[in-house]
């Protein structure tokens, strides 16, 4: 029995087609699977390189340099708030002082009118207050005289003031002479029951330094009432610290 050839294979074309589409695909798979490594790889090492660990601390130390100057701002404005309250209730308590003060002005000076046990003597220099001029070396002069209300009679005369202080380097006194207008040479004129405001403005020389008033009350057919008063409690009003003696 003859023996048979072994059988060929034959491409046809279609299988041919099939076969070099198969090449591409998977060509074109490789490629893309290693364009897909390298992204990875590359950005693996992208994160790990130090440029990108410094642009992540230079992120987040922005975010904590913000963060930071936001508690500051806080801190800042409520530290203003706090002076501005501080400084507020700091007026009030000047203002309350300031009324305090002047009550107890006011209640001595009534006390005063009214007859106190312990202020039974008659005419009194209850108050001396000295304001400056702007610009100028003259000064305002107030002065309020009281006397006890259970006198019940008025009672009239003249004040007159003297201001000693330094001039150069000698101790020496201003008369009201020397100090007044030419209306008021005489002294202030008074009359009154139970009190008055007496007012009057004099000049100082340049090179005079003032420490204190002498003030000269004479009333009319009864004794004169001396007071001195230092110059800075005139300033401030200090009634406390006037001193003499009739």
């Amino acid at each position: 029995m003859a023996s048979r050839p072994p059988p060929r294979f034959v491409v046809r074309p279609h299988d041919d087609a099939s076969l070099r589409r198969r090449r591409l695909w998977l060509g074109a798979a490789w490629l893309a699977s290693l364009l897909l490594t390298a992204g990875v790889v590359g950005t693996l090492a992208w994160r790990t390189t130090p440029a990108a660990v410094d642009h992540r601390e230079a992120r987040r130390l922005a975010a904590q340099n913000e963060e930071l100057k936001q508690q500051i701002a806080n801190l800042k404005r409520s530290q203003q708030v706090t002076e501005i309250a501080t400084r507020s209730l700091r007026g009030t308590l000047a203002e309350r002082e300031e009324e305090i003060n002047g009550l107890r002005t006011d209640l001595g000076f009534y006390s005063r009118l009214v007859g106190g046990s312990a202020q039974r003597e008659g005419l009194k220099v209850q108050e001396v207050q000295l304001r400056p001029v702007s610009g100028s070396r003259a000064w305002n002069l107030a002065l309020s005289l009281t006397q006890n209300a259970k006198r019940g009679s008025d009672v009239s005369g003249t004040v007159t003031v003297s201001v000693e202080g330094v001039r150069g380097d000698k101790v020496v006194a201003l008369d009201w002479a020397a100090l007044g207008d030419a209306a008021q040479q005489d002294g202030l004129a008074f009359r009154f029951r139970y009190f008055q405001q007496l007012h009057a403005t004099f000049m100082l020389p340049a090179d005079f330094k003032p420490t204190r008033l002498r003030i000269h009350v004479q009333p009319q057919g009864d004794d004169a009432v001396d007071r001195t008063v230092a110059w800075n409690d005139a300033l401030s009003g200090n009634l406390t610290m006037i001193e003499g003696g009739n």
